[in-house]
């Protein structure tokens, strides 16, 4: 080589003559040769040792699925994509070309003939190392980014190497690549500011979830569109390619078409695709890839109108796929087929809001086949987006190692019942998830009935009587209303009053819905003059859905006084049937005489006595059992 030459010359003491014709030429090799090696002294002190360059590779690969195509003194775009190996990244990352290798700064004809030279005008809008541009956060896996520079016009027809780093913000670099383009020679047609062909390039659905719907629900969800183009498009139209095969098109076809327009998208730009799809019936369960078509022009004057396919992916939730396999036959069984065998519940009766214990029987009904690595999840019925059944522990999940052929195993699970939930019984899915020898992550849904009870609860109105006293063999009116306060029906309402003192008097009041009022509206009749307090007891009984009698205790108090009607028939020959041979008195013989006279003043004056003691008995009572609650409240 001719560096050779140079050194060869300066051993034999000719490189410096004057007279030397090739001095000028060898000069200038030498100076190359000089920045040649300082150039690879200032690389080899920028490379980091192997262990460096694998931690750095070990986080993000970058890649391009396609080489660009470019011409010299035209805009090149490259677009490249991320994927990640590890690490996490919350915050922007960036991406520049690498510059700073010497070779840049110092290439001739031979490097650019032989794509050595880095192929864009450095400027200062060139997105280097050293002024990065802002590609976004990376939120998922994959990520796909883009830079754009301007072809240098003295390149040479060929592929160039492009180096492009990718940086965090505050340098540290987590990706590096070196890249390919083709460069071709600009036509002297073509003018400058002209780029007839440009790299345009869409991006769907970019840090964006897969779109997720569940039939029979209609799925409403957007995809972003970023324009990853060098230019501003106009005129766009993404159109979704419907298909009728529910293979390829999991969603009923209710539009003409699902065309979204745009009158321009710039550089960058990123816009929504809003759309809000029905099912299908017999769409299965999976991912489907939905194709997309984009219709776009370079100028807004909507010429030559060109077209980019993409597609992104959507996932729906409905019916698996028919097993194809046919009726079970223990002959031919590939995998475990897990049961309950029955279960119970401790105590045998719930009640809303307390706790119980459900005991249940898992058995492996298959006669040659053990399965494995079981696990057990536990799915309650949910009333008003609430499961009903809730796990005291908060883990629903229970893990087995293995069940043999016909074997049977005991799963317990401590649960809570809602308290407000309606009387009847309540759904519990077991999902059982195993593996056979030739069938791994088989999969069981295995379902259960729990009734749920409510407690029945009732209160009465105010009792109302009327009169509150009567006398023996007169009726007193008894109204008053028994209130369902409870969440089940009380089925056969009845209220009995029993006394010593009154007849004793039954009455049917009948259904009574929870929430409602059952009025009771009956006749008292008085038997007894009152010995006690007044108390009569007031019993409500009730049925629930199963037939069972259930009977609450009231009270009220209606007094009975003596029946004074009878001292008017009193005999008045009573004192004939005295001997008449008996000598009667003076006063006797007054008497004997007046007595019709005296008789009814006689009968008053005891009635108004007969009143007067009942009265003050009862005040005497009531004082009485007044100063006893005064001397429970002080104690």
């Amino acid at each position: 080589m001719e560096w050779k030459a140079v050194w060869r010359q300066a051993e034999q003491g000719e490189f410096l003559q004057k007279n030397n014709p090739d001095r000028k030429r060898r000069l200038h090799a030498l100076r190359r040769l000089l920045l040649m090696v300082l150039a690879a002294v200032l690389i080899q002190a920028s490379i980091p040792f192997p262990g460096q360059l694998t931690a750095l590779a070990a986080e993000l690969d970058v890649y391009a699925e396609k080489i660009p195509h470019g011409r010299t003194g035209r805009n090149l775009t490259i677009s490249f994509k991320l994927q990640r190996n590890s690490g996490t990244y919350t915050e922007e990352l960036y991406a520049g070309f690498d510059v700073s290798g010497g070779e840049i700064w110092d290439e001739d004809e031979e490097d650019r003939q032989y794509g050595y030279a880095f192929p864009f005008e450095v400027t200062k809008s060139l997105p280097t190392t050293e002024n990065p541009k802002s590609i976004g956060k990376m939120s998922g896996d994959q990520k796909t980014a883009s830079l754009t520079g301007r072809v240098r016009r003295d390149l040479t027809e060929g592929y160039y190497r492009v180096p492009v780093v990718i940086m965090e913000k505050d340098g540290n670099q987590v990706g590096r690549a070196d890249l390919r383009v083709w460069i071709t020679k600009s036509t002297g047609t073509d003018s400058d500011d002209d780029d007839e062909k440009k790299t345009y390039d869409f991006v769907l659905g970019e840090e964006q979830s897969t779109p997720d719907g569940t039939y029979p629900h209609v799925m409403n969800f957007a995809i972003n569109l970023r324009n990853n183009s060098p230019a501003t498009v106009y005129n766009v139209k993404a159109s979704i390619v419907a298909d009728a095969d529910t293979d390829k098109f999991p969603f009923e076809i209710n539009d003409v078409n699902y065309d979204r327009m745009f009158e321009k998208i710039a550089v960058d730009e990123t816009v929504e695709l809003g759309y809000s799809f029905a099912i299908r019936e017999d769409a299965y369960s999976g991912y489907y890839p939905i194709s997309m078509k984009i219709y776009y022009s370079n100028s807004s004057t909507g010429e030559e109108l060109q077209t980019f396919e993409t597609s992104f992916f959507v996932r729906i939730h409905n019916k698996d796929k028919e097993d194809e396999r046919g009726e079970f036959n223990e002959h031919d069984r590939t995998r475990a087929r897990i049961i309950i065998d029955g279960f119970s519940t401790n105590p045998d009766t719930i009640i809303a809001g307390e706790e119980f214990e459900l005991i249940l029987k898992i058995k492996n009904a298959s006669s040659n086949i053990t399965a494995t690595n079981l696990l057990f999840s536990m799915e309650s019925e949910k009333v008003s987006d609430s499961a009903v059944f809730t796990t005291e522990a908060g883990s629903s999940s229970v893990a087995l190692n293995s069940l043999a052929p016909g074997g049977v195993t005991e799963l317990r699970y401590r649960l809570l019942s809602r308290p407000g939930v309606d009387q009847r019984s309540y759904g519990v899915t077991i999902k059982a998830k195993f593996d056979s020898p030739e069938y791994k992550n088989a999969e069981e849904e295995l379902k259960l009935d729990i009734p749920v009870n409510q407690i029945a609860r009732l209160s009465t109105g105010t009792f109302e009587i009327m009169p509150e006293s009567i006398p023996a063999g007169s009726e007193a009116n008894v109204m008053f209303g028994i209130n369902n306060t409870g969440k089940v029906m009380l089925y056969n309402v009845t209220v009995s009053f029993e006394a010593a003192s009154i007849q004793a008097t039954d009455t049917y009041v009948g259904n009574i819905k929870p929430g409602e009022t059952g009025n009771v509206d009956c006749m008292v009749t008085g038997a007894a003059p009152t010995e006690d307090e007044g108390k009569v007891k007031v019993l409500i009984s009730y049925e629930d859905e199963a037939g069972a009698v259930y009977t609450e205790e009231k009270e009220m108090t209606l007094y009975v006084l003596e029946d004074m009607s009878s001292m008017e028939n009193i005999d008045a020959g009573m004192f004939e049937e005295m001997p008449e041979e008996q000598e009667k008195g003076g006063l006797a013989a007054f008497l004997e005489m007046n007595q019709q006279r005296l008789l009814p003043g006689a009968l008053a004056v005891i009635l108004i006595l007969v009143i007067v003691i009942v009265i003050m008995a009862v005040k005497h009572r009531r004082a009485k059992t007044e100063m006893e609650s005064d001397e429970d409240e002080e104690e």
